[in-house]
Parts: C-alpha cells; structure tokens; sequence
C-alpha cells in the first residue's frame, strides 16, 4: 500500500535499491588477491587455513584484532533500548 502520490510497491522498491547499494558497497572494499605469508604488522607467519579462508589476507589474527579495535565500540551500543537505560 503507498502513501500519497506513490505507486503501489515504491517503498518496497527503495529498500531493495538500498539493500542493493549497500551490498555492492560491502563487495566493492573487499580485499582480493594473493594473501601474505607474514604479517604486514609483526612479520609472524600467518596460518594457511587464514591465508586460505580470506584471500588477500595482510595480517595475522592479533594484529587484525588490535586493527579493528577488539570490538570496543560495541560495549557501548545500548542494546536494551529502553528509556531508563539510556538516561544513566
């Protein structure tokens, strides 16, 4: 059902048009290409199996983890939603 001069079905065309978008995105930054056998950040080895589950890998799995911060900024997300956690 849309509303006002919309045809029938436009709101559900722009989500698919954003979903769309945001994936072309997401594969657009993805790294390809040989993976390194040391890291670029400590010179360790990295494991096969990571060189081989992410092609175009460049560090070991520490360094990544300090890269993307461990998650940091997710302890702060409220994820109760509710009102009275919000205003503490």
């Amino acid at each position: 059902m849309a509303s006002g001069w919309a045809r029938d079905g436009a709101i559900q065309d722009q989500i698919d048009a954003s979903v769309n978008d945001a994936v072309q995105y997401a594969r657009s930054n993805l790294i390809s290409g040989a993976s390194a056998e040391l890291c670029d950040e400590c010179d360790e080895e990295i494991p096969q199996a990571r060189r081989l589950a992410l092609p175009g890998v460049r560090y070991c799995v520490a360094c990544q983890a300090v890269i993307e911060g461990n998650g940091a900024s997710a302890k702060s997300f409220n994820r109760r939603g509710s009102k009275d956690s919000q205003l503490r």
